[in-house]
């Protein structure tokens, strides 16, 4: 057995807490190296956590201005000199979710560039295993916390897949704010072999109310689809069960999305508030869609589909009401220009940034004052499938 396959099957016999036990060791066997320090991103994108025995056993690194934060923030290596050692600073990155950073700090004799590679092997590997420890220890969840987080957050955080995601056809991000008091804003994606399948959620209310109103209309989401069942039933039958329970007392708005993998073409079913804009060689424009009941708010409600395409390098960005109405000192919703200029002012950033990016905007437009709701902003980019003639061409209006 190559050293390796060793080291992997050594990682998956790990208890899920001692993860960064077996990579420390291995890579001090290996490399001889000095430290080892695995740090996860926090709910707010923000600061880069340590992973230790206790919650806040180390200080906290900014995302911003720092090595680490830049290995983050590029998905690349970063590597820094200081004496006679040499810090290596790799993304663990999982399928496009942006987990955290781990820094690697070797003796300045061994040429760390050429070891890059080995390195980001046992980073992938550290990664897949996490996902997995994640379900019986809350080390790795507990990391990623610079604050504590309403019980209603820790319902919401919990709910969702991920905060990004990467395939050959898309990637996308998505980004809550404020991350760790959220009110009833939430998404959902899956993926299959042809499909993905996206969903932008708005709940009323606040507190654990909204919290227990998005986590049933998202798990009706779920049930629907992987019943096998079609966009716009899906919707009826996530319908059902909210008004089933709440008779119409509360509602979630919903926009609902399925794209193509192979062509392009989506169907969406807009039962609500979130929103759609598309930029498109260097042009903005809103995407508008025939608005449907949200989800819940009558007994029987029948919902349509509509369709449009996307063509390879378009950028679609997704927003919840909190990002739309939120109004600058002058009144002026940030959905009427500003939100048009931040997506074209973030053209150069991956997908995975920009959501974060447009609510650093947003918080700087609105003003001194906190935001009176949720923000939610998911960016996905279209790449199209290669080989399937998927180049560019017109585009198919919403309702045609």
């Amino acid at each position: 057995m190559d050293r390796s396959a060793a080291f992997e099957r050594e990682l998956r016999g790990a208890a899920p807490h001692a993860l960064l036990d077996v990579v420390t060791a291995e890579l001090t066997e290996r490399y001889g190296a000095e430290k080892v320090e695995l740090r996860m991103a926090d709910y707010a994108m923000r600061s880069l956590q340590a992973v230790g025995d206790q919650p806040g056993s180390g200080e906290p690194v900014a995302v911003h201005g720092t090595p680490q934060g830049r290995a983050f923030g590029a998905q690349e290596p970063a590597l820094t000199r200081d004496g006679g050692h040499v810090d290596v600073h790799l993304p663990v990155t999982i399928r496009g979710d942006r987990l955290g950073v781990l820094s690697v700090r070797l003796p300045d004799d061994h040429n760390s560039q050429e070891l890059v590679p080995e390195l980001e092997y046992v980073c992938q590997a550290l990664g897949h295993e996490i996902l997995v420890a994640e379900r019986d220890t809350d080390l790795y969840i507990l990391a990623r916390r610079a604050a504590r987080l309403t019980l209603a957050a820790e319902m919401q955080w919990q709910l969702l897949p991920g905060r990004s995601c990467e395939r050959t056809e898309f990637a996308l991000g998505a980004h809550l704010e404020p991350a760790y008091a959220i009110f009833g804003d939430s998404y959902d994606w899956s993926v299959s072999a042809d499909h993905l399948t996206l969903a932008i959620a708005n709940g009323m209310g606040e507190g654990i109310e909204a919290a227990l109103l998005s986590n049933l209309a998202i798990n009706a989401l779920r049930n629907a689809r992987r019943a096998g069942l079609g966009l716009a039933d899906q919707a009826t039958l996530a319908d059902q069960a909210v008004y089933s329970h709440y008779q119409g007392r509360a509602h979630v708005s919903v926009l609902l999305l399925r794209f193509d993998c192979r062509t392009g073409e989506v169907e969406a079913v807009d039962a609500g508030s979130p929103r759609m804009w598309r930029l498109r060689d260097r042009a903005v424009e809103a995407v508008p869609f025939d608005h449907q009941l949200p989800l819940g708010m009558f007994e029987d409600s029948v919902y349509t589909t509509q369709s449009f395409t996307v063509r390879p390098g378009d950028r679609l960005l997704f927003g919840s009401d909190g990002v739309y109405d939120a109004a600058s000192p002058g009144g002026e919703p940030y959905g009427d220009r500003a939100l048009a200029r931040s997506l074209l002012g973030t053209t150069l950033l991956p997908p995975a940034q920009v959501p974060h990016a447009v609510l650093r905007e947003l918080a700087g437009y609105h003003g001194e004052s906190p935001l009176d709701d949720d923000a939610l902003v998911i960016c996905l980019d279209w790449y199209g499938r290669p080989g399937t003639g998927d180049a560019p061409g017109a585009a198919v209006a919403p309702g045609s």
